[in-house]
């Protein structure tokens, strides 16, 4: 029997739960209210993602379909999966976002696929959809397209023109875990769409000779997503693949998404997922590699294996492992190496910076500026302040870790 809307609805914004890559930010704000059309960028809704400034952005997130002709191993909607098929027309999207936006339920979508018949045909109905959706429908919304890297190069230009932000998987962190888990994806093309993407977007970037106008193409750039503990590599080899990757391609995001096991798994698939705390603290070295000025090497050098802690913080594993960097005095170090200091933040040490102009900073200054001050003291020196050796301590690692807890028998 032919499935209902609801029911297809149900199948498919299921399905894209495993894609991570739907952040809102980067995206242009623009509103309907001043120049007519409909949808805007801003305002709030249901809660599905965060920008960088805090914005809660809420997305219509599903699939155009879980049918895919590839069988790729880790994913659930593989050729072989057993799974409950279902599939939507474009106008169905485009009518499900509309309506789904005057019910204010959402501020925008994210469209995915599994790939049907070709990757042409498939990457041809995902920009009808975002065609549609601005030039019949005048949607001033954000849109995020899922791209499809073996599709021709005309048919992702054009969705650049009317998605704020497209992305690209590349899957695994390794291309021999690729080349082992999805035999008919293939990296060097994954990259190579993946550079063809960044120059357009760059390019658009570039006001034109004639008008001095710089064109719309993507201006939410592109990112991507990493599976994390289907191939065995280790954190420093995936924070390395991800470094490549914003080097290379200007990404403005890498997603980590931990395996999950699904049905009917193969058995070259690990039997339990990864800790989730694991994809935490990989966010969190991303994080220190951006915006702290960190290198790669230096927050995956802490153990011999390569891997993060799970049980505390990159940056205060870092700082541990570094005791003779500390303390450092909060009156006249660097901001790079206040950057350092656990606790202390892209917000707080300029705010330390600008203050200090002023007067001496004391504890209860840092703590004015909403600095954890717990967290600092052990790190730092300050007016009236020296932690003399409460850097040495033995067990300072055992003031930070979490407490142990009781589990329960019955949760």
């Amino acid at each position: 029997m032919a499935k209902s809307l609801k029911q297809r609805l149900a199948i498919l914004s299921d399905a894209a739960k495993y894609d991570a890559s739907c952040a809102s930010s980067g995206t242009q704000r623009r509103d309907s209210s001043a120049s007519g059309g409909l949808g805007s960028t801003e305002g709030m809704g249901i809660c599905h993602a965060y920008a960088p400034d805090g914005r809660c952005i809420s997305l219509l997130k599903i699939l155009l379909t879980n049918f895919c002709i590839y069988d790729c191993v880790y994913c659930v909607n593989r050729s072989s999966s057993n799974v409950e098929r279902a599939r939507f027309t474009a106008d169905e999207v485009v009518w499900l976002t509309l309506e789904f936006y005057r019910r204010n339920y959402i501020e925008g979508l994210f469209l995915s696929s599994g790939i049907i018949r070709s990757s042409d045909y498939t990457m041809e109905q995902l920009v009808r959809v975002a065609r549609d959706l601005r030039t019949l429908h005048n949607f001033r919304g954000y849109i995020h397209l899922k791209t499809i890297p073996e599709a021709a190069p005309q048919l992702i230009e054009e969705a650049g023109l009317y998605a704020d932000r497209l992305s690209i998987n590349i899957e695994l962190p390794t291309d021999k875990g690729i080349e082992q888990f999805a035999p008919q994806k293939h990296p060097a093309r994954i990259r190579r769409s993946m550079s063809d993407l960044s120059l357009k977007i760059e390019a658009a970037k570039e006001p034109t000779l004639k008008t001095k106008r710089r064109q719309r193409f993507a201006p939410g750039g592109q990112s991507t997503q990493m599976i994390v503990g289907v191939d065995g590599a280790t954190d420093a080899t995936i924070l390395g693949s991800s470094v490549d990757l914003y080097s290379r391609f200007r990404l403005r995001r890498v997603y980590y998404s931990a395996f999950s096991p699904i049905p009917d798994a193969s058995s070259a698939l690990p039997l339990s997922r990864p800790p989730l705390m694991r994809e935490h603290r990989l966010y969190q070295a991303d994080w220190l590699y951006r915006f702290y000025g960190f290198d790669v090497a230096e927050i995956t050098s802490v153990r011999a294996d390569g891997n993060l802690e799970l049980d505390i913080d990159p940056k205060l594993a870092w700082a541990l492992a570094n005791r003779d960097r500390f303390p450092v005095d909060v009156n006249r170090a660097e901001k790079e190496m206040l950057l350092r200091v656990p606790g202390l933040g892209t917000i707080s040490v300029p705010s330390i910076l600008s203050a200090r102009r002023h007067k001496r900073l004391r504890l209860d200054d840092l703590e004015r500026l909403r600095v954890s001050v717990r967290k600092v003291r052990p790190f730092i020196m300050a007016e009236g302040w020296s932690p003399l050796r409460l850097t040495d301590r033995t067990d300072l690692r055992e003031l930070f870790a979490p407490k142990p807890q009781q589990l329960s028998l019955f949760g």
